[in-house]
């Protein structure tokens, strides 16, 4: 069925279904599988994947794509993502926490408010918390792609994965309840 559908002359191909439950290594192994059977030269879109992990792995199997509502839920739920895992703001050692979310981050939210403005804000049931983390959120997702793209450019990608993930922790100290997938 799939080289059939890989045989049809469409702009590009969605890849669903491998964010359902399945270990973060069956994820892996399906990916490898459909890139060795879909056009080279026509986009990927990997529909319904979007940690940084993932988005990281699934570039490094021939993704070109992404789409998911994992940022904003997270924010609605605490969490912020980083470059070494999420942090979730309703943690009481945040309360007088005066640094930005990611002190190398530039976006609106951590160039403007401290996490524990933040924490005021979740803890108050404020909107704005998770309009901010979203914020957040999706600009970190969008600098971590920037980056991979441009490590694809200087032909370094591999090293730029190998080292994103030997300082990110999906879990650990900075997980939140809501990562929904087993890791390997």
């Amino acid at each position: 069925m799939q080289q059939s559908i890989a045989s049809l002359n469409f702009p590009g191909h969605a890849i669903g279904g491998l964010s359902v439950g399945e270990t973060k290594a069956e994820m892996h192994a399906m990916l490898e599988i459909v890139n060795g059977i879909l056009p080279a030269n026509k986009p990927r879109y990997l529909m319904g994947v979007g940690s940084p992990e993932d988005l990281v792995e699934g570039i490094a199997r021939g993704v070109d794509i992404f789409d998911c509502v994992l940022p904003t839920r997270l924010a609605r739920h605490s969490a912020a993502m980083t470059f070494t895992g999420r942090l979730n703001l309703m943690n009481a050692g945040f309360a007088r926490d005066p640094r930005p979310i990611d002190e190398t981050c530039t976006c609106y939210t951590c160039r403007t408010f401290s996490r524990a403005y933040l924490r005021h804000l979740i803890v108050a049931r404020e909107m704005l918390a998770s309009t901010l983390i979203s914020i957040h959120n999706i600009h970190t997702l969008l600098t971590l792609v920037r980056r991979a793209r441009q490590a694809i450019l200087e032909k370094r990608f591999n090293e730029f994965r190998e080292e994103f993930l030997s300082h990110y922790q999906p879990r650990g100290k900075h997980a939140h309840p809501l990562d929904e997938r087993k890791t390997p």
